[in-house]
């Protein structure tokens, strides 16, 4: 990060151009709580921490609190409210209006092979298309290989709600070292035997053939999150919780 400080942010602030990224030849990429007011002026949305990425050259507000607002390029969980002719709308939070997910949005589908996806079924997605004058959109294949790449429907398992912060911590390529989530990694140490995927939008699913496992791990993430465990009390969890079910 490229602040020497926590650095406060309220909806409406003044961001000093100092503390926002700039590399010659990469696009400037803006997260959640930022908009952009041309030509160059960037206005938080939420309030919060700002935290900057100079190797990935972004910059985003880090909050917990407040609704998930979707971007392009955010992997989301989504429930099935119902289908269309052409489309699955699908519900991202609460109280927020559905997104759209095209049947034809799935590695090989056709209108003879598109998956069939009742109300209440999950699916693990990306966000496509974001604008807040419009529903979201989503796709559960990769445009640039044609392939799921881990994405489509999630089948059995047990759904969790996490804060936003947690879910985006999970989601970096280097959970321990940048987001301090060590949770996961000790429980698949201890050998539990499980799965999961994470949504931007503040929802962790796990599976596991075993229900003792998923709940388990459910209720580690959730400790994890709700007491905001630094790495030695996640691996102090982990290990008491196993010592109860062995």
């Amino acid at each position: 990060m490229a602040t020497q400080g926590p650095v406060i942010v309220l909806p409406g602030d003044q961001i000093d151009p100092s503390l926002i990224p700039s590399r010659p030849k990469k696009a400037l990429k803006l997260g959640p709580g930022l908009r952009h007011i041309p030509p160059n002026e960037l206005v938080p949305t939420v309030a919060g921490q700002l935290t900057t990425d100079h190797k990935k050259n972004s910059i985003w507000v880090e909050y917990n609190g407040g609704r998930y607002i979707p971007a392009v390029g955010d992997l989301v969980i989504g429930t099935v409210q119902r289908s269309a002719a052409e489309y699955f709308y699908v519900t991202l939070t609460d109280y927020t209006s559905n997104a759209l997910l095209p049947q034809l949005a799935f590695e090989m589908a056709t209108k003879k092979t598109r998956p069939n996806l009742n109300p209440g079924a999950l699916v693990y997605a990306r966000v496509c298309l974001a604008n807040r004058h419009m529903d979201p959109e989503l796709e559960c294949v990769s445009p640039a290989t044609g392939k799921a790449d881990g994405l489509g429907p999630l089948n059995g398992g047990m759904l969790y709600d996490v804060s936003l912060g947690l879910a985006r911590r999970l989601l970096m390529r280097k959970s321990l070292e940048d987001g301090k989530v060590a949770v996961l990694e000790e429980l698949g140490a201890a050998g539990l035997a499980f799965e999961t995927a994470v949504g931007r939008n503040g929802k962790v699913w796990v599976n596991s053939e075993s229900v003792k496992t998923v709940l388990i791990v459910g209720r580690a993430i959730q400790e994890t999150d709700e007491k905001n465990l630094s790495v030695d009390q996640q691996k102090k969890l982990v290990r008491k919780l196993i010592k109860e079910v062995s």
